[in-house]
Parts: structure tokens; C-alpha cells; sequence
């Protein structure tokens, strides 16, 4: 990867074995493989060693839990935060794990849309909830940098499944959780 790297700086018109340079192949390389570390965890196992049989039956909320990804369009930042709920049937998740699955599928080169609808299908796969619901609020740096450049706009993209999808009162149970700040 770091021979691409430094092609890549060579057709930019940079010399990679400037000072400032010399390492950057090495730098570069080392974070794309942390960027992208969720290729290598398996989200089912991440839950699965982490599911607790309870009789608790109402929403559970883990609201504004930051993340970072990269777009898959061009490879630029996109940030923000996300709000995941389910109303358990039988079945916790420990608390941890939510924001360990965020992270799972926001390391990974991705799309805003499809990010959100993995968080909720993977969750409401593992725990079978009554239903679930995920939120995620973000900004794009390929938007903001570079394209139509507009500084501080976000992007707001949700899924429900099951009860947060058919049931009116408990979608806006869990939208009116998320929005008191």
C-alpha cells in the first residue's frame, strides 16, 4: 500500500522523499487500516457474546454517540452522532456494545444510508426486539470541502423496524428521547 501511497504523491506533483514526506506512505497506511478496521470484526459476534435474557420491557435509548467514517465516494470524512433505541423482547444488549457496533460499521468505507439501516438490521437480528430504532446525524466533509461547499450542513438519516416503524407512539417516544438535550 505505502508503493501506491507514494505513486499517489507523485502524481500530485509531490516528491514523497521530501522531509515532510518521507513517512507519509508509512502515516497514510497505518490509518486507512484503522479507518477501516470494521472489515475485520464480525458485528454479529461483537453482540452475540454480549446478549443477557431480562424481562425489561421498555425503550432502551443510547443517544448522541459520536462516530467517525469515510465516504466511500471519495474517501473523505464524515462525522457525527448517532441515537440507537430497541424495546426489548426478552433479550438486553450490554450497554457497551452499541457504540462498539457504531464504530464496527462507521470504520468501514461507507454511505450514510447504509451505515444506519446495518446498525438497526444487525441489532434487531441478534436480540429479535420488539423493534428497533437508529438515528444518525452527520456532516460531510465532501460536501463541505470540496462539491457545493456548504460549510455546517447535516444530513439526518433513520430506519425503523418493527414497533418503531408500524407503531406512531413509539417512533415519536424515541424522536422525542433524542431531541431533549
Amino acid at each position: 500500500m505505502q508503493q501506491h501511497i507514494a505513486a499517489m504523491l507523485r502524481a500530485l506533483g509531490e516528491d514523497p522523499a521530501r522531509e515532510g514526506l518521507q513517512r507519509t506512505p508509512e502515516r497514510m497506511e497505518r490509518s486507512l487500516r484503522f479507518l477501516t478496521d470494521g472489515y475485520r470484526q464480525d458485528p454479529m459476534q461483537l453482540l452475540r457474546d454480549a446478549v443477557f435474557t431480562e424481562r425489561y420491557r421498555e425503550m432502551v435509548v443510547v443517544r448522541d454517540i459520536p462516530f467517525y467514517s469515510l465516504c466511500e465516494h471519495h474517501l473523505l470524512p464524515f462525522f457525527g452522532k448517532a441515537h440507537v433505541a430497541y424495546l426489548p423482547k426478552g433479550k438486553l444488549v450490554g450497554l457497551s456494545k452499541i457504540p462498539r457496533m457504531v464504530d464496527l460499521f462507521a470504520r468501514r468505507l461507507q454511505v450514510q444510508e447504509r451505515m444506519t439501516q446495518q446498525i438497526a438490521e444487525t441489532l434487531h437480528e441478534i436480540l429479535q426486539p420488539y423493534g428497533v430504532g437508529v438515528v444518525l446525524e452527520a456532516q460531510h466533509l465532501c460536501m463541505q470541502m470540496r462539491g457545493v461547499e456548504k460549510e455546517g450542513t447535516t444530513m439526518t438519516t433513520s430506519t425503523m423496524l418493527g414497533t418503531f416503524e408500524s407503531v406512531h407512539r413509539t417512533r415519536e417516544e424515541f424522536l422525542s428521547l433524542i431531541r431533549a438535550r
